[in-house]
Formats: structure tokens, sequence, C-alpha cells
């Protein structure tokens, strides 16, 4: 008879993050749940943020439970204007809670975090001359009013060495006239992303940018056609769409001390569309 191998669970102490803090925004879905999964699996305790959600996020952060590592969600709106203070004053408030007994409590270290990993995001598919206001404002608000001032709020409890991970598209490097609003918002992040570098590099902290392409997500439901998705692939390097993990992977490793000599940069992760 042959028995089926054990999988022994992670051994978070000895993972690359462990101890540290991140928070994702967006986290109950898409390219942020692949990210949150992949943090706390490599051994950071995670804040899931989700807004509408909830469902999506409890069940993520019991996944994470059950693996051995440690989550806790958060919840925002991040298409309010006071959004990013609701969410600051959310996590700050839960990580106070869930570290009160853990010695950064008595080291004064209280509510202090190590990664930020701005990730949610809303799209818009229209030319310049469909976008209403409304739908202006809403697409800059999401994608980089709110991250701009999270980070104000936040970075006073980021530690020193800490890490700032945005998460732009590769439409900014691409003329795709239906993106009219959402890659000038991403390139906004974008340009932000540089200057925070040099702001924040006497602190150790590095600031970087993800840009994917075509990725499997909610956000981007044409990806998720198996026939539209062949049709992308075409204009791929690699021959396919992305996957959230896909992501997650580079999230991951600019997280880590692997790549604490890296900042400022827009790493493309696109697999090679449009070169």
């Amino acid at each position: 008879m042959v028995t089926a191998p054990v999988t022994a669970a992670p051994n978070h102490a000895l993972a690359p993050l462990h101890g540290k803090i991140a928070l994702v925004t967006g986290a109950s879905r898409g390219i942020g749940r692949a990210i949150a999964r992949l943090l706390a699996t490599r051994g950071a305790m995670v804040a899931v943020h989700y807004n509408a959600g909830r469902e999506q996020a409890d069940a993520l952060v019991q996944d994470i439970h059950t693996q051995g590592g440690r989550a806790f969600a958060v919840q925002a709106d991040l298409s309010s204007p006071h959004g990013a203070a609701a969410l600051s004053d959310a996590f700050e408030s839960a990580l106070r809670a869930k570290t009160a007994s853990e010695a950064a409590e008595r080291s004064g270290d209280a509510g202090c975090f190590d990664i930020l990993v701005n990730n949610a995001g809303v799209g818009l598919r229209a030319t310049i001359g469909d976008v209403t206001e409304e739908q202006f404002d809403q697409v800059m608000q999401v994608n980089f009013k709110t991250p701009f001032f999270l980070i104000q709020h936040l970075l006073p409890k980021l530690r020193s060495n800490g890490r700032i991970i945005n998460v732009s598209s590769m439409g900014t490097r691409a003329a795709y006239p239906e993106m009219s609003v959402y890659a000038p918002a991403k390139a906004a992040l974008e340009s932000l992303t540089l200057l925070l570098a040099s702001e924040l590099g006497p602190r150790g902290i590095t600031v970087n940018s993800v840009l994917p392409g075509a990725t499997a997500t909610d956000l981007n439901a044409r990806a998720q056609d198996p026939e539209v998705a062949r049709t992308i692939a075409q204009g791929i390097a690699l021959g396919r769409v992305g996957q959230p993990e896909d992501i997650a992977g580079i999230v991951a490793f600019l997280a880590s001390d692997d790549a604490r000599w890296v900042t400022g940069q827009r790493i493309d992760a696109s697999g090679g569309q449009r070169l």
C-alpha cells in the first residue's frame, strides 16, 4: 500500500518575513488576496483590508490561521475622501489589540509595522470623451489620492528599513486609449514612488512600484475569459495572461531583505506584454 506523503506545516519561525507586520489594501480578492496569502506564508502578520468583501476577507484570515500564520481583517471604504484616515485608524487599533501581549507593546513599539502594499484599485475602461467628472474623481481617489494620504497617515508608524510597495499597471508605459483616467492615476502613483524613495532612503525604507499586465482577476474580467485570454496572450512574450500569484511573488520579493538594495523602481510584471 502506498502511503500519501505528509505535508508539514510551514515553519514560520524560519520564514524570511518572520516577525514582520504587513498591511495589504484590497486583499479580499484577486492580486491583493494572493499577496496577503504569500506574505503570511513567508511569516508576516498580515492585515487583510477589504471594503465590501467581508466574507472573503474573513475566509482568507481563517485560511491563513489554519496554515499556522497570523492575520486579521480591517474594513474601510477607500473610495471615500476619508478612506485613508479611516483605514489608518482601523489598522492601528486592530494592530494594537493583536500585539497587546507581545514584546512590542512592552518596548513602546505598539502599532508599528513594516510593510505597506497599496494594492486596492478601481478600473474604468473609457476614452476621454466618455468620462464623467464623477468617474474621474472616483478613479483618482482610489488609485492615487487614498494611497497618498494612507502613506502620510502611516509613515510615523512604519519602522525604519520598512517597505512600501505600490501596485500600478503596465498601462502607464503603453498607450491604451480606454485607460484615459486609470493610467494617469497609476502614473501619478509611480511618480510618488520615485520621490518617496528619495525622501525615505535615510530611514532605510524602500519604495517601489509593481506594474502588472493583463492578469486574470475581477478587475480584468476579460483576462479570465479563455478565448479572450488566448487573444491577449498573442501579445505577451511568455505566451499567457498573468495570474495573481505571478504578481504576489514579485511583491513578496520586494518586501523581503533580499530586495534591500532596490528602491525607486518600476518593475514590469507583465510577462513581456507589448514589448
